[in-house]
């Protein structure tokens, strides 16, 4: 679960569209655009600039908003520079700059010096750090791949899983056209967002939502289904495991026993599957959807139906077919 490298340049050239761009670009220190963003967190410099450098954040991507550039501002105009010379002596990633603002000389001189590149962008300063804390969120979240497949169900994301040749694919295929959607067919890659989210999503996005059905062969579904019928990318909040049919395994017939798989350190509510002739998989799957939409509404059928078994026992109709039955003998 190692993260790839990934170097202000990266930050730069990230394609992001209308409400996530960060509309970043380099005003100074180019030579530094090959360092290392290694930590998913931003730092306000503002103790740092009036010397106070204990527990520094230096290793943090440095935001300027209006605040810290009036402090610029007024050391310059004091020729307090010391403490500006002292930053850029730790290997800070770059700094960014909001409002459009522009660094003065001694700052631009000192970045240029130290190889630390300095960005600018016209977006203020909360709104540019939300957008680039979700994307750096993302990029270093922890991540692996799974064999699998994920669909979406009902606005539920639920991951197949089963040994090879089990019908993971030919299940996902009716789901498909029976009006759901495709995420990603055979591997799956999985990232933990936020510490309790996991988005699954297509391994590769040239061969992404092809499927492969043994005796047909590779299949695009965007072009037999349309682009209605795909996705890219889905949180999962259902695993199903297929299996073979075991008649000596004992299957959970009521539901009341919760099951869970956990990924990434995340436990996902699981259901065990088994399948044999005559078995609607694809049905059954629906059914499951729609019945954990019902508990993340607060209903849960199985703890029902055993509430009211118990009722019935207790009640008084219970107790005289009991006696009855008793007398009988």
């Amino acid at each position: 679960m190692a993260v790839k490298r990934f170097t202000v340049l990266d930050l730069i050239d990230i394609d992001l569209k209308e409400h996530n761009s960060l509309n970043l670009h380099c005003i100074g220190g180019r030579k530094g655009l090959s360092r290392e963003v290694n930590i998913p967190d931003l730092n306000r410099p503002g103790l740092a600039l009036s010397g106070f450098y204990d527990s520094f954040a230096y290793q943090r991507i440095q935001i300027f908003g209006r605040g810290e550039v009036a402090y610029l501002k007024k050391l310059a105009e004091e020729g307090k520079i010391d403490t500006i010379k002292r930053m850029f002596t730790y290997p800070i990633p770059c700094c960014i700059f909001t409002h459009n603002l522009n660094p003065g000389r001694d700052f631009f001189e000192e970045a240029e010096g130290a190889q630390c590149p300095i960005l600018q962008t016209d977006l203020p300063t909360s709104e540019f750090s939300s957008r680039i804390m979700r994307i750096l969120s993302n990029i270093f979240a922890p991540q692996k791949s799974i064999h699998g497949v994920l669909v979406e169900v009902y606005g539920l994301g639920i991951l197949i899983l089963g040994d090879s040749g089990v019908g993971k694919s030919e299940t996902a295929l009716e789901l498909i056209e029976r009006g759901h959607r495709l995420v990603a067919d055979d591997v799956v890659d999985i990232r933990c967002v936020n510490g309790n989210i996991l988005m699954g999503a297509g391994a590769n996005k040239i061969i992404g939502h092809h499927m492969e059905i043994r005796g047909l062969g590779i299949i695009n579904i965007t072009h037999l289904f349309g682009v209605g019928a795909i996705r890219d990318k889905k949180q999962i909040q259902l695993v199903v495991r297929l299996e073979e049919w075991d008649s000596e395994k004992i299957y959970d017939r009521l539901g009341t026993e919760e099951k869970f798989e956990e990924i990434l350190g995340v436990s996902v509510p699981k259901l065990e599957i088994p399948v044999k002739p005559g078995r609607n998989i694809p049905v059954i799957i629906e059914t499951a959807a729609m019945n954990e939409r019902l508990k993340k509404m607060g209903y849960n059928s199985a703890k029902e139906f055993n509430q009211n078994i118990l009722k019935w026992i207790e009640s008084d109709t219970a107790r005289s077919v009991y006696f009855g039955q008793e007398d009988i003998i």
